[in-house]
């Protein structure tokens, strides 16, 4: 595997031991009550609404933490993140969509969500599946719970829980997951605090009854450099580093061994409009973010394809491809953005398309090529230049053929002038949308019984009922 650094080894360790020093000198801000109490039985120190997590006790969660996450389809299949495979899924929980069609932008829908949901699914770079769209139809207290009842039926690929940010939805998400299986196997939740440093109530209850009931966490701070956290890289990423790290030993203090995933989602400020960006910026941020969760021996998921563009444009293209190839060959173990467009808020169905062909080349790149006596070819060479010398009808060209050597890709075009000026759909962005529409009439996933759609609407009732504000 083609492998690179950004950062040294001696670089990672001072940046673990600047976490150690946030952690212990300056502390996170953290009331839930037991939260805190666990904390500091372990030795923490409580000082107003902060709590300062000495060395080792952090050490001590550290140590406890896995270095694979599994998480299995309906279907069957498992993806091990952490096995040295790259894998890859998409952003979730944009609240708008890109129509290629119209060339417009609308608010997303639950049918937005079982459409991407349906498309991803026959794709084959895409190995786990978010719930792509936040809903705007529905109420904003059930907008994460729906998320994944509608992707349900859409996919027998791991589907990845959404963000949560209370404990009764960890429990609605997980009597959700029990009706396909497991949930200790079929489940992982995502749950955010808030940068820089802060742990609401609600997202320490959260952490730590997923934590209870044995679900696979990733902590996903999203500090943006600038703003909520400092305008360096490398001061960015060590905070969100102790944040992630807090989450960690929260939920290692409940259940020493659970499955957790590092995830990096730090972005960088424009500082010509406030904005956030996701310049070349974003792939280093996210190569040291892998870095220094492979310290911890933790799996790691960073942004892959992220993008300011609105529409499948340039811009889109060698954004998104620069961002996901850096931490790709940094080593990640999982890359998201698949479809992302407008740095998260918006995606498209072209987009996801079009970026499972990328996704197939950053693979391609991180595999790299063999320089062994085989491929250097010598004999291959001679024999060509005894005879007619062309290499087209040798074995040996056939053998890299089909070994892998040369991607086959789908939408690039690499047709003469006069044939792609005939066709209809010349542009990439035209023929993604074209292979989205095909996979929604032919791409057949088989349903859930009538007794687990009933069930998962109950628990959707259940939850609407405690949850909605009336």
């Amino acid at each position: 595997m083609v492998q690179l650094n950004v950062l040294t080894t001696e670089e990672i360790e001072a940046m673990h031991q600047a976490t150690l020093s946030v952690l212990n000198d300056t502390g996170v801000i953290l009331t839930q009550p037991e939260g805190r109490s666990l904390l500091q039985d372990k030795g923490a120190r409580i000082q107003g609404d902060k709590v300062f997590m000495p060395p080792d006790l952090v050490e001590e969660a550290l140590s406890h933490c896995v270095s694979q996450v599994s998480v299995r389809g309906r279907g069957g299949k498992t993806e091990v993140l952490g096995d040295g495979s790259l894998h890859w899924h998409n952003l979730g929980g944009a609240p708008n969509i890109y129509e290629q069609s119209t060339g417009k932008r609308r608010k997303a829908t639950i049918r937005d969500v079982q459409q991407s949901t349906h498309v991803m699914d026959a794709l084959e770079s895409v190995t786990t599946i978010t719930p792509m769209y936040t809903p705007q139809d529905i109420p904003g207290e059930l907008m994460s719970l729906s998320m994944y009842r509608h992707a349900l039926p859409y996919t027998i690929k791991p589907l990845q829980g959404p963000g949560v940010q209370t404990k009764a939805e960890v429990h609605y998400a997980v009597e959700m997951a029990a009706v396909i299986g497991e949930p200790k196997e079929v489940l992982t939740l995502g749950i955010s605090p808030v940068s820089p440093l802060i742990f609401p109530d609600d997202v320490v209850e959260a952490i730590m009854e997923a934590a209870r009931l044995g679900i696979a966490i990733g902590p996903l701070p999203c500090p943006t450099a600038g703003t909520t956290a400092p305008f360096s890289i490398s001061g960015a990423v060590m905070q969100q580093n102790a944040e992630v790290v807090t989450a960690v030993v929260l939920a290692q203090l409940v259940q020493p061994g659970l499955p957790m995933v590092y995830c990096g989602r730090l972005a960088m400020m424009d500082p010509r409009s406030g904005q956030v960006l996701s310049g070349v910026e974003n792939g280093l941020a996210s190569a040291a973010t892998v870095h220094i969760a492979h310290r911890y021996k933790l799996p790691v998921n960073v942004y892959g394809f992220s993008t300011n563009a609105h529409t499948l444009d340039i811009q889109s293209g060698y954004e998104r491809a620069i961002n996901a190839i850096i931490p790709a060959l940094v080593g990640s173990d999982e890359l998201s953005g698949i479809g992302e467009m407008e740095v998260g808020v918006m995606a498209s169905l072209a987009q996801i398309v079009c970026d499972n062909e990328i996704a197939a080349n950053v693979i391609r790149a991180r595999k790299g090529f063999s320089a062994d006596q085989h491929a250097l070819a010598v004999d291959v060479i001679a024999n060509a230049m005894q005879g007619n010398r062309n290499f087209l009808g040798q074995k040996h060209t056939r053998d890299f053929m089909r070994g892998g050597e040369l991607l086959q890709t789908r939408l690039a075009d690499r047709r003469t002038w006069d044939t792609w000026e005939q066709d209809e759909r010349r542009g990439v962005a035209e023929r993604s949308q074209a292979e989205a529409d095909r996979l929604l009439r032919e791409h057949e996933v088989p349903p859930l019984s009538e007794a687990q759609e009933r069930e998962l609407d109950k628990i959707m009732a259940a939850a609407e009922k405690d949850l909605v504000k009336t």
